[in-house]
Parts: structure tokens; sequence; C-alpha cells
């Protein structure tokens, strides 16, 4: 039998690691793949790309709270049937219910009130030079357009962001640490739903989570009101702590790069859209897509056995030389293979255009707005595995008008 070659062991659950370091590098020259604690880490685009489709890996993600002693508790339960984890028959069900909820069609009538919600953001500090980009945009626009979105009071604002911001934490490697307070946000953002629930039952509007309940209730019962609630409590969450983070990620990852900046404030209307892919494909907030094998499998000279995680490495793949030009930097003007940041296969991202549509609206009113971008000292990042992001993102710049 052949020796398999020599890989590297990543440190993924360290609170140093980066997945932009020359360590993360030198793993994907030597080889496709690297060893972790919690699995193999798939480095290449193409081994990447073939295995996010693969028939016999299915999402890896269900394991994580047990991989860090969180085994009971109203996160545990919640997790284990949302819909991100869910397989076959029943993830199919549900996402086949709710997808028109999501399309293009729903959401672009919106798009003028997401302009109007940057721009007023933006007037409340542009003339200062600075601020404090987290608390200041991204947390308000990322939580606003969801209540928008849902049909929720945007009033309610900041304590759904505070719930939101909290259940992120189980997505990361303190999970175990703060798992009490995680669970209290589940628990919160349950009697919440009920409630939306209840309100909609009661008056019906014209928003998303009318659709929702109207699903439910005339689709020969194929939504289960625990169902309905679970989505609701992903979609609260997942709409505001993605949106958030993305944003600090994209302007971290512009600030480095003012001539494409600059690009963009030139012909918003033509680079936003590529704008938010170069964002996401250099800088995406989930670092890496979990898959399990279903059965053993064979790929190039690896077996992988039944039970083996696989963590297919987002930013990693999605900045491959072998699979892109000058990987690292944003290139406005350039045609790129797709990126893997909101996931492949049956489990793509099923708010993806939302996400697409408010990102790329920030980013360029934030450019034709701004310029001389720079990210300050100060910032603080949560841990560069699982889901990422910045707690404080302070920036300076110069105002265009």
């Amino acid at each position: 039998m052949a020796q398999e070659p020599e890989t590297l062991h990543l440190d993924i659950s360290s609170e140093y690691f980066r997945m932009d370091s020359e360590e993360v590098r030198k793993a994907r020259s030597i080889h496709w793949y690297a060893r972790t604690d919690w699995g193999m880490a798939v480095l290449s685009y193409e081994d990447s790309s073939f295995l996010l489709k693969h028939p016999l890996l299915t999402q890896g993600s269900a394991k994580w709270p047990a991989q860090h002693g969180v085994t009971e508790g109203h996160f545990d339960r919640w997790w284990q049937k949302t819909l991100l984890v869910l397989e076959g028959d029943e993830h199919n069900r549900i996402r086949r219910l709710v997808n028109p909820a999501f399309s293009p069609r729903r959401i672009q009538p919106l798009h003028e009130r997401f302009r109007s919600l940057a721009n007023s953001l933006i007037d409340d500090w542009v003339g200062v030079g600075k601020t404090e980009f987290a608390s200041r945009f991204a947390a308000p626009y990322a939580t606003r357009i969801l209540c928008m979105i849902l049909g929720i009071d945007e009033r309610d604002w900041k304590k759904i962001h505070q719930l939101a911001s909290t259940i992120g934490l189980g997505l990361g490697i303190t999970i175990q640490e703060n798992i009490a307070r995680i669970d209290e946000a589940i628990a919160e953002l349950t009697r919440y739903a009920k409630f939306l629930v209840r309100s909609r039952r009661q008056s019906p509007r014209d928003d998303i989570l009318s659709t929702l309940v109207e699903t439910r209730d005339t689709d020969d019962g194929k939504l289960s009101d625990q169902e309905l609630i679970n989505l609701i409590i992903l979609l609260i969450f997942a709409g505001i702590d993605t949106t958030r983070n993305q944003l600090a990620l994209s302007v971290e990852a512009f600030s480095k790069q003012p001539d494409q900046w600059e690009k963009l404030a030139a012909n918003p209307d033509h680079y936003a859209a590529k704008a938010v892919e170069e964002a996401l494909r250099v800088n995406p907030i989930g670092r890496w897509i979990s898959r399990e094998a279903a059965d053993t499998i064979q790929h190039k000279e690896r077996t992988i056995e039944k039970g083996t995680t696989l963590h297919l490495f987002t930013l990693t793949s999605a900045t491959d030389p072998a699979a892109f030009d000058n990987p690292d930097r944003i290139d406005l003007d350039a045609e790129r293979a797709p990126h893997f940041a909101f996931g492949g296969g049956i489990h793509h991202c099923l708010g993806h255009f939302v996400a697409r549509a408010d990102i790329g609206i920030a980013l360029s009113a934030m450019a034709t707005r701004m310029k001389d971008l720079r990210v300050e000292e100060g910032a603080e990042w949560l841990p560069d595995s699982g889901n990422t992001g910045a707690n404080k993102l302070p920036i300076t710049f110069s105002r265009r008008f």
C-alpha cells in the first residue's frame, strides 16, 4: 500500500490561530488537507469544490456542540433540529416550503429601504471622520434590515441584536464557557418567536413572517409549530450575526486596498455585486464548512473513514493560487471562480439573496460618502475559527460629501 504523504497539524482551537497565516499557506502548499483535533481541514479549491458536492458527505455541524462538551440544554436541542444541520427528507421538505419567502422577487422591493437606512446611519457620524463601525453601523444596519424583512418593530432592534449576538457565540470555539448565556438567549428568543407567531395569526401582514405562518397553517401541517419556531430563531440569529460580522470583515478587507474602494465609489451600480463577492472570497465570516462522511469514501490517496469530520476552509480555498490569480487581493474587474462563503450543494445558504443585497447596498453607500478608509488600533476580533467577526472596529476616513 502506498504511504500517505506527510501533512501538517493545524491547531484550529487556539485563540491565536489565523486562517490567513503563513502556517496555513504552508500547509496548503504541502498538501490538499491538514490534520486538526476536530478532523480533516480541506485546504485547496479543487478538493473543496469536489467534496462540497459529494453525495456521501452530509452536513457535519451537528457534532459541533458535543465536540466542545455541550450535550444538553436549550441551544443543543435547538441546534440539533435547526435547518443548518438537518439532512434528507426532513431538510428537503422544510427548505422547499420556505424557499419562496426568500426569493429575489420578495427582497427587491425592500432595496430602497435598505439604502435609506444605510445613509441615515452614515449621516450620524460621517461629519466626524471616525466611528466605531461595529456598533454604529454594522449592528443597527443588520438588525433593522432583519426587522424589515420579517416585519418586526424596528424599535426592538437592540434587544434582538443582543440575543442574536449571544447565540452567535455558539458557533465559536468559546461555546462551552458561554453556554449558560447562550441557553438563556435561546429560551428568550423562543418566547419572542412564539409571540410573533401569535400576532401574525391574529393580524397577518405582507411580510416574510406572515408567509411562514401561513405556510404552517395552510399546507396540511407540513411545517410543525416547533419547526416554525426553530426556523424563526434561525432567521433572526443568522440574518443578524452573519451580516453584521461580514460588513466588518468587508470594511477591513477594503481598507487594505484603497484603489478598489475608489473603483467602487466611482461606479457603485456596476461594482456593488462584485464588491460583495470579492469581500466574501478574501474575508468570509464562515471560516469553514463542516461535512461528515456518511460512509467510507476514497478521495485521491486518502481513505476517509465513515464518521470523519471534514472542515472545508472557505478562505483558504478561495485564495488558493492554483485557482485564482493574485488570490489574496480584491480585484473588482477579475473574473473569479465561485467562492464557498455561502456553503454549497443542498445546504447552500437560504438567505444568500438577502445577504448579497444588503451588504452590496451598505458597501456602495459607504464608498460613495467616505474615502481614505482606515482601520485604527483597538479593533477586537472574535477567534478566527468557525465563525468570526469584529466586536469593535474603530475606523477613520475622509468625507466625500
